[in-house]
């Protein structure tokens, strides 16, 4: 494929493979997620083993025959060995670019440049400024650059993490980044990650429903904006339907949870985040209540805009199930993923 026009990052979890799945093939052409693997403190190293390659089957599934970046952000030096032989073993059943940045750990570093010399894929550089920009991070990258092959082909993936009201100054600095950062190798792809979706928590759903402003979308906007010369190539990437804290969370077991969760909806200029419940009498009945509220969005776009619409209306109407955790993350990642291509 091309190098694409939308980046998502999304966690190696079940309801976000789906999603992928989910998009109508035009969407899912113009979409290279990068796949992050959860932290598993505490496992053994057979226990690890198990549960990185459940991971890696579900992405490798997903993905086919088309490229994506895979990373393990939260690995520890401990973890090296065996993330390094479920990496390769990974790569060479589908077209997947391993992932690494300045500050992981020396073996993380050592993986992921041995498996992109190995697999002739190329080599993600994932740089992440939660806060200021530091101008000692150039020479961390170029440090990297210089132990990676010559034929290697390199991805800088920009990971502003969370961006929302709270960071006005987010879009300087990420131009402060990329003036400095660009200008350091032929990159292939250069992709702006960050993740402007709430903390969905009971106190904020108390009286059914909010919304958020997509912060993250008007920085996009603001460095569109900015005359740079290298425009042209910059990719545009968030984290879905969900915060960016998200992906550091430890994977629970099945049939954990709050009683309640929620249907999530993007429009260009808000999320729109509806309570639903998980168990109890009257779930159905509330649950359907939740997507006719979406419906009547003004901003609704129809089942002809994605699958997850068409799993909107449904269950709206009655003609469809009410959901689960994981079926209301799969639905509000195709709509928003779906949108997201559109927008772009």
């Amino acid at each position: 494929m091309s190098e694409p026009l939308y980046v998502p990052v999304l966690p190696t979890r079940p309801h976000a493979t789906a999603a992928y799945r989910g998009l109508w093939p035009d969407a899912q052409n113009a979409v290279m997620p990068v796949w992050s693997l959860p932290p598993r403190p505490g496992l053994s190293r057979t226990d690890l083993a198990t549960a990185i390659r459940k991971d890696l089957a579900l992405v490798v599934q997903a993905q086919r025959y088309q490229q994506a970046w895979l990373d393990a952000p939260f690995a520890v030096e401990s973890e090296a060995g065996v993330l390094a032989e479920l990496l390769r073993e990974a790569s060479s059943r589908g077209p997947l670019r391993p992932v690494t940045g300045p500050g992981r750990p020396a073996g993380q570093q050592a993986a992921a440049l041995s498996i992109a010399r190995l697999s002739g894929y190329g080599l993600g550089i994932r740089v992440t400024v939660p806060g200021e920009w530091g101008s000692g991070t150039t020479d961390d990258v170029r440090d990297l650059l210089a132990r990676a092959d010559l034929s290697v082909q390199v991805d800088l993936l920009l990971d502003l993490v969370t961006v929302r009201a709270d960071r006005p100054d987010a879009g300087k600095e990420a131009l402060r980044a990329l003036d400095a950062l660009v200008p350091l190798a032929p990159w292939r792809t250069v992709a702006l990650l960050s993740g402007g979706f709430p903390e969905v928590t009971a106190d904020a759903l108390e009286r059914g429903e909010f919304e958020e402003p997509r912060m993250d979308w008007s920085m996009w906007r603001d460095i569109a904006a900015s005359g740079r010369s290298y425009l042209p190539v910059l990719r545009y990437g968030d984290y879905g339907i969900q915060p960016a804290s998200a992906l550091a969370r430890v994977p629970r077991a099945a049939g954990g949870g709050p009683p309640w969760g929620s249907l999530r909806y993007t429009t260009d200029q808000s999320f729109v985040i509806a309570k639903t419940l998980a168990r109890g009498d009257g779930r159905a009945a509330h649950n359907r209540a939740a997507a006719r509220r979406i419906l009547e969005l003004p901003d609704f776009r129809g089942p002809g805009a994605s699958g997850g619409e068409v799993w909107l209306r449904n269950c709206a109407h009655g003609s469809g199930g009410v959901g689960t955790f994981g079926k209301w993350l799969t639905v509000g990642n195709i709509q928003h993923m779906a949108f997201a291509v559109r927008s772009l």
